[in-house]
């Protein structure tokens, strides 16, 4: 079970992140994203906000197998705006229109203005959308995303009757990483642990050596040859790790067990240890997402092979060592838990960039 209340403090409702809250947060039901102040309804897709000029605009939006016409790729988004209930229907549980949506139907309104005025909106992901970016049987908030562009676009289906749905949709761009940085309270809480208070000491040069003392002037007697010993100075720095929601999630479902050779560390303590590794990396070139279907519970030899290319993983999701990696002991197959659905695509990606080098 997800501890939905483990966001005990957190800012107000506005534009951006929600203070104490950072990208990767999962919370078990819409009730819950609502009571941590990242979306103003439980159930529509478009949250809503006023403006500092009494208008409303839009904070944040759900991706939870919406339209057809909806796609997600991660970095951008391609999403449908928002009608009246009475307008909609479902076929095969996929959502369709009756009639054509409105550019001044409230919900679209405040997304357009958000796009005008560009603000970002914050992206919360649930399991029923994409399923290379889903999480598990749950909502995740997945960052801040700007809308770049809009449109009225035809549907794929038409009316019940056969005349052509017309449909507000809205183009979103993810932010960049830098933009993505921890909110405010756990930004005073790196600040803290980090201790960027502990500067370097006087005396210590750019590099973190000693500074040398100055030549000796011209003309000095030299001093008398005396055993020295070089001074030691130490600096304490502290750095942050999260082993953030995406991969509690993981690591939790399998139990601290490694998908790739079985091993299970356990402490002292009686609690495991395993890792949480990417399939396709984080960060430039290969820009993988921070997304369970692109994580894998590891132990920490086969994190590294893992990373270093030491194995590769098949599509019927056989284990392959490659030639080099000697004593690996590997399982025939991944190992794989029912509600944890690793995506071919993350590890199509892996395997052909190791096999092309």
């Amino acid at each position: 079970m997800i501890d939905s209340f483990q966001y005990d403090v957190v800012g107000e409702r506005k534009i951006g992140h929600i203070d104490g809250i950072a990208p990767g947060a999962e919370f078990h039901r819409r009730v819950q994203v609502k009571r941590n102040n990242l979306h103003s309804d439980t159930v529509r897709g478009i949250s809503k906000l006023v403006d500092d000029d009494g208008s409303h605009i839009a904070d944040a939006i759900v991706l939870h197998g919406g339209y057809q016409d909806d796609h997600d790729d991660w970095d951008t988004i391609r999403y449908t705006g928002a009608s009246p209930d009475k307008d909609k229907y479902e076929v095969k549980g996929v959502p369709r229109l009756r009639r054509s949506q409105s550019w001044d139907y409230a919900d679209n309104a405040a997304l357009k203005r958000s796009y005008e005025r560009g603000y970002p909106v914050r992206v919360i992901r649930g399991w029923n959308g994409d399923s290379r970016y889903s999480p598990i049987n749950c909502y995740r908030y997945d960052g801040l995303y700007l809308v770049t562009d809009i449109r009225t676009a035809i549907a794929q289906s038409p009316a019940p009757d056969g005349t052509p749905i017309k449909i507000c949709q809205f183009d979103l761009k993810r932010l960049p990483e830098d933009r993505q940085d921890p909110t405010a309270l756990e930004g005073q809480i790196a600040d803290l642990l980090e201790g960027r208070e502990g500067a370097p000491e006087e005396g210590l040069g750019s590099e973190g050596i000693a500074d040398e003392p100055d030549e000796q002037a011209a003309g000095e007697e030299e001093p008398a040859q005396q055993e020295k010993f070089p001074e030691t100075r130490m600096t304490r720095i502290q750095r942050l790790i999260r082993d953030n929601a995406v991969i509690r999630n993981v690591k939790r479902l399998h139990d601290g067990e490694c998908q790739v050779c079985g091993l299970r560390l356990v402490g002292p303590h009686g609690k495991p240890y395993s890792e949480g590794a990417h399939i396709r990396p984080l960060g430039k070139p290969h820009r993988g997402p921070d997304v369970e279907p692109n994580v894998l519970c590891l132990c920490p030899n086969c994190h590294v092979g893992l990373d270093m290319g030491a194995f590769v993983i098949d599509d019927d999701w056989s284990i392959v060592v490659r030639a080099g990696a000697f004593g690996l002991n590997v399982r025939p197959k991944l190992k794989q838990r029912p509600k944890h659905k690793v995506h071919l695509d993350y590890v199509r990606y892996h395997r052909e960039w190791w096999l092309s080098r």
